[in-house]
């Protein structure tokens, strides 16, 4: 069991913040596969106080996915602070700090993985939501650092510490590194061992089994999956079981039936959520990511993509999980 403030994550597994993807159809998704704690995509700190209304609707929360966390980017404290005033008005479990995330246009204001290169102007930012927040736990969320040669990890983590954060997710590469490469577990080690607030790793957790690893390898308090997820949300029920110790269950993957009724379900609750011209043009990256391995999955994503109707994604979707069912060959290599 993890527990951030007085929030307790029963698994201590988390959902990694991610844009694009995090949304309130994907949060629920996860949660009710059995993950601890979801994060909704990142929000600009000066569009919450300009009252831009996408965004906004991005901050709306389904007791649903209780607890949830909100995460803030932005490069000025004061703003930060406002902003994080704003989100507590939508009674969030907990507020959360973007230090990590590594796209040119979030970098090139300031924001994101470049204040690890801003060490003090990080700290006031923290301690400005965290003074905004009021009760509500803070977290941040970051990068080993910029590069190999500007590592701040440990030392980074623990002023977020003394700023009053309630908890860190670290993030096992640096901003340089993006995606690629492998995650540096042992500084994820490292920095868990100089903290008494929580540490969450995050980086190369794709299955229960890796879950169990990091656990066992950094000594973190909890684990955050991100792309580990994608198209795979069963993951988290996957993780619980090997939490609890049931390996069997833990390296069971979802039949054919439920696979198909998770991404309709998914594919009702997007066009719900934004209507069904949006709602259809966001679900084309999450079929990608489900038909991920299966046979065909070539040659059915690019018939996704020409979709632009409810009617006729549902359509094509049976009619690709009908053949899948009935063809043996296909139905054992799944």
């Amino acid at each position: 069991m993890l527990k951030i403030g007085s929030v307790v994550i029963d698994p201590p597994v988390v959902l990694a913040p991610m844009a694009g993807v995090t949304d309130q159809a994907f949060r629920l998704l996860c949660k009710r596969y059995g993950c601890g704690l979801v994060c909704t995509e990142m929000v600009s700190d000066q569009a919450i106080i300009h009252g831009n209304r996408r965004t906004r609707a991005m901050l709306t929360i389904d007791d649903a996915e209780r607890p949830v966390s909100i995460q803030l980017f932005g490069s000025d404290p004061d703003l930060m602070g406002q902003a994080a005033a704003i989100v507590a008005e939508y009674h969030p479990d907990i507020i959360d700090i973007n230090m990590g995330c590594p796209a040119p246009k979030i970098v090139g204001n300031g924001e994101g993985a470049a204040l690890l290169r801003n060490p003090e102007l990080a700290v006031r930012i923290a301690a400005a939501v965290v003074r905004a927040a009021a009760k509500i736990p803070v977290t941040v969320k970051m990068r080993t650092g910029w590069d190999d040669d500007s590592i701040v990890a440990v030392e980074l983590a623990r002023r977020m510490q003394d700023a009053g954060a309630a908890a860190v997710a670290l993030h096992g590469r640096t901003r340089t590194q993006f995606y690629s490469g492998q995650a540096d577990w042992e500084l994820i080690r490292r920095t868990a061992a100089n903290l008494t607030i929580p540490l969450i790793g995050n980086g190369d957790v794709d299955s229960a089994a890796r879950a169990l690893e990091m656990f066992d390898r950094t000594r973190c308090a909890g684990v955050m999956i991100g792309q580990g997820a994608l198209g795979n949300p069963w993951i988290f029920r996957q993780v619980a079981a090997a939490l609890a110790g049931d390996n069997a269950a833990a390296a069971v993957p979802p039949p054919l039936a439920e696979r198909f009724a998770v991404i309709t379900e998914h594919l009702e609750a997007q066009v719900q959520q934004c209507g069904e011209a949006r709602g259809i043009k966001e679900m084309r990256k999450h079929l990608a990511w489900y038909f991920k391995g299966l046979p065909g999955a070539a040659q059915h994503r690019d018939l996704v993509n020409r979709q632009t109707t409810l009617a006729g994604m549902q359509q094509l979707l049976c009619s690709y999980f009908h053949d899948l069912e009935n063809e043996p060959r296909m139905h054992m290599q799944i």
